[in-house]
Parts: C-alpha cells; structure tokens; sequence
C-alpha cells in the first residue's frame, strides 16, 4: 500500500475454497470452459457422452456459477441462491437455470471436498511458512513499474488465486482476478516476471 494521499494499492492473495471447488466440479462433470484454463493437478477428467446442446446448457450454467464465485459482488446471481448438499456450505447454485449443473456435481460433494480441503490447507502452510513475502512480492514488481514509466502507480485491486494448475502461469479469470499457477508463486523471480504485465495493466 501507498502512503497518506498517494495512490492506493490493494493486492488479495488466496486460494479460495470456492473457487478450488468450482474447478473441481468443472473437470468431474467434464466441461471444457474455459479454454485457456489448464486443469486441476491430481483431478479426474472423465469423458462423459451427452449431445451438443447438453453441454452447450451445461457449460453455460458453469459459466454463470463461475463467474459468481470469482467475482460474486460483480457477478450477482438474477434469482435466489440454495446450498447444494454434500458441498457444506461451499456450493450454492441458483433456484432456476442450473438444474443440469446441479445434476452433474451432486454425486462429487464428498471427493470435492476432500480435493479442496487438502488444496487450502498446503496453499495456507505455504503461505504461512514464509510470512512478509507475499507483500514484497507484489511492492517490487510495482516499483519497478513505477521505475519503468516515471510516475507512481494509480490506484487499483487485484485478486490473486494461487491454485494447483497442470501448466505454469498467470491467467485473467475476471475483471480484477488473476490465477497463478502454485509452483510459479513459489518461484521469486519467475512470478516478479510473470506479474509485471498485470500490474502494468491495472497500475
């Protein structure tokens, strides 16, 4: 962060549960949204036969769920949301429009949750084992930004959700949510690489 009257800087680092799980069930139930997302180590990818307008309803009600999850102050949903059981309070789907999705993950709640628990927990013993790192991390690349273009950083949020990806990098996954891969975070010199760009994007 800034000082007193200069700009501000909010960078949130996570490895949110929700989202862990939202991608969970996106490889159980076999959808392919995003594209450019790789998969989730260690996480079946079944290959399950339905027509084209199935996935097409399918894939388009994850959307929706994912882009709540990521962003939910953003991405509101239009009707009620009701916990889907098996998930604890982890899954919460709209009333209407997502009854294929409902369908699809029912069966995953109690290997969700044992993927996601055991994704946090190493992500928090991670982040934990090296405390003040997380801050430096974020406070170089911006001054080297800064460096680069003569002038200090304007104001901006990022959210950072560090997650357990196949392919190393950095990926956009909402209007102010990156994804970086869990290996790339742990390498300090390749992710000051990796997060220059997006910093220079939002700063």
């Amino acid at each position: 962060m800034a000082g007193a009257g200069s700009p501000e800087w909010v960078i949130r680092e996570d490895a949110s549960r929700p989202v862990l799980l939202a991608l969970f069930l996106r490889q159980v139930a076999g959808i392919r949204a995003p594209a450019e997302l790789p998969p989730l180590r260690g996480v079946p990818s079944p290959a399950v036969a339905r027509d084209h307008s199935e996935q097409l309803d399918l894939e388009r009600e994850w959307r929706q769920y994912w882009d709540m999850t990521v962003e939910p102050q953003a991405n509101p949903s239009p009707v009620p949301l009701e916990l889907v059981g098996g998930f604890d309070d982890l899954l919460a789907l709209p009333e209407t429009g997502a009854d294929r999705l409902r369908a699809a993950v029912e069966p995953h709640g109690a290997a969700a949750l044992a993927h996601v628990n055991r994704a946090y927990e190493l992500y928090s013993k991670t982040s934990t084992s090296r405390p003040g790192t997380s801050y430096r991390a974020y406070a170089s690349a911006i001054a080297e930004h800064e460096r680069q273009v003569g002038r200090r950083a304007h104001s901006f949020e990022l959210n950072v959700q560090v997650l357990p990806l196949t392919q190393r990098g950095v990926w956009w996954i909402g209007a102010l949510t990156v994804a970086v891969t869990d290996g790339l975070r742990g390498d300090v010199a390749a992710f000051d690489t990796a997060i220059h760009p997006i910093i220079a994007e939002l700063a």
